[in-house]
């Protein structure tokens, strides 16, 4: 049985391994990565970062590990005879606006959701008025226009890099998540296609530099860590194609019958059979009172494990999940969990409860309901990552036979609030392959409370003695 402690007495508990100088360790590989696994028939994976592929980086021409998304995703848009559906939190990579403008072209359907915040020209935008992140933003994608690198954006240098413009000058239709008639929803953070109603691409990539390949000013980066899901399945395709509907309505202008967010009438999960694969679907967000919400059924994924889960994961903060890990461990379940170095240490990130740690927030609160572990996990940790790029998949593997996947991240808002894609496949040759990404990951990974999270906490001890609980 597992007690719960005030939290000061947490927080004192936390400042004993603090004081030593080796509480985080180098991660050490469970099992050699599989070479040449197989694919399925119907479903494939790639990422971006694996070892045993190469491809040549559009930014500098260069020989790199990984899958190339992007080419994929060109691939499967040129691919398509009759629709090409595509919603997305943020495209900047002109070469995929122009298959899009392509299959336009050539007669096929093309419609494109984008969430608000990244739905506007950057061609067409100025500096002043923008927040520090718009404007960071603005820099990295001129940049990445620059293709001579001289300094200087000329006028087909512009016109050809703004992927939101070459869709507008190719009539290519597009709305938003302000199409509703809002100010937009939490967030339109999907990250799919559906060709021809027949092949759906999915996965934690943006189509971005940054989230595919890196960043044009940075050449140690290589893109954040992602990884997308081709499968051909007209089942899944109509699933996913309903769901655009929802947020599509009339398409631009007319009704304002789109619905995004919380106004829109998210349905339940569905269950598709895609060759031996047996794939659970949901389409997040859902009412808190909706026992079928995203989190909700992750718990339930989670609490079926008798022997292993891995989780790599960019933003993990639903307190649920931990305690659901906590009874999986208490019944002799092995867990390991890679998380965003840049999210590991937040106040209401879970990694530290996980880690025996509470960490109070800049206001001296912690988290309603934190429930740090007494006994620390030793496999939680963080991969060593160029400086840049971060860890952006949200999948976990459970028992070596079922993956949890898509868009949704670990977190309230991913259940609640967003529009979001949720997947659980069933089937044991694609969990190696999640695996086998776990693994290559977690060779360099370090483990336990790091250096940083030593410091930051503290600092916040020093400012907050030991904080006090949100009510």
């Amino acid at each position: 049985m597992i007690r719960r402690q005030p939290p000061g007495l947490r927080i004192l508990l936390v400042l004993l391994p603090v004081l030593c100088g080796s509480c985080s360790q180098a991660g050490e590989l469970l099992g050699e990565p599989t070479k040449g696994l197989a694919q399925l028939q119907h479903i494939q994976v790639s990422f971006n970062h694996r070892d045993d592929a190469r491809y040549r980086s559009p930014l500098n021409g260069r020989w790199r590990n990984g899958d190339n998304l992007e080419q994929q995703l060109i691939e499967a848009i040129d691919q398509a005879q009759v629709e090409c559906l595509v919603a997305i939190q943020e495209l900047s990579l002109p070469a995929i606006a122009n298959a899009l403008v392509r299959a336009h072209q050539r007669g096929v359907r093309v419609q494109v959701v984008l969430e608000n915040n990244y739905s506007k020209a950057w061609s067409q935008q100025h500096e002043a008025g923008l927040t520090p992140h718009e404007r960071k933003r603005l820099q990295r994608l001129k940049r990445l226009a620059d293709r001579n690198g001289d300094g200087v954006l000329s006028a087909e240098e512009r016109l050809q890099g703004d992927a939101i413009a070459i869709l507008a000058r190719g009539a290519v239709p597009q709305i938003d998540d302000t199409e509703d008639g809002s100010k937009g929803s939490g967030l339109m953070h999907h990250k799919f296609v559906v060709i021809d109603r027949n092949q759906v691409v999915t996965g934690s990539a943006n189509f971005t530099s940054s989230g595919l390949h890196g960043d044009a000013d940075a050449p140690r980066t290589r893109g954040n860590v992602n990884h997308l899901i081709t499968v051909k399945s007209p089942e899944l395709a109509s699933l996913f194609s309903q769901e655009f509907e929802r947020m599509w309505g009339d398409g631009p202008g007319g009704q304002q019958n789109s619905r995004f967010g919380r106004a829109k009438d998210a349905p339940t999960i569905e269950q598709v059979d895609v060759g031996e694969a047996r794939i659970k679907v949901l389409f997040a967000p859902h009412p808190k009172r909706n026992s079928e919400h995203g989190l909700a059924l992750i718990g339930q994924e989670l609490n079926k494990a008798q022997r292993s889960i891995d989780m790599a994961l960019f933003v993990f903060s639903a307190q649920d999940l931990t305690d659901a890990l906590r009874q999986r461990v208490n019944e002799g379940v092995k867990v390991r969990l890679l998380a965003d170095p840049g999210f590991a240490s937040r106040p209401f990130s879970e990694v530290l409860d996980l880690l025996g740690m509470a960490m109070p927030d800049r206001f001296c609160k912690l988290e309603a309901g934190n429930n740090p572990f007494q006994d620390p996990l030793q496999t939680i940790g963080t991969p060593h990552l160029a400086r840049g790029d971060k860890l952006h998949h949200k999948f976990a593997v459970i028992d070596n036979k079922t993956v949890i996947t898509g868009s949704f991240n670990w977190s309230p808002s991913a259940a609640h609030t967003n529009d979001e894609t949720l997947l659980v496949i069933h089937s044991p040759k694609l969990a190696d392959h999640f695996t086998r990404e776990m693994n290559r990951m977690w060779r360099g990974a370090e483990l336990g409370i790091t250096a940083h999270m030593r410091r930051k906490l503290e600092r916040q001890r020093a400012k907050c003695g030991s904080g006090s609980t949100r009510e």
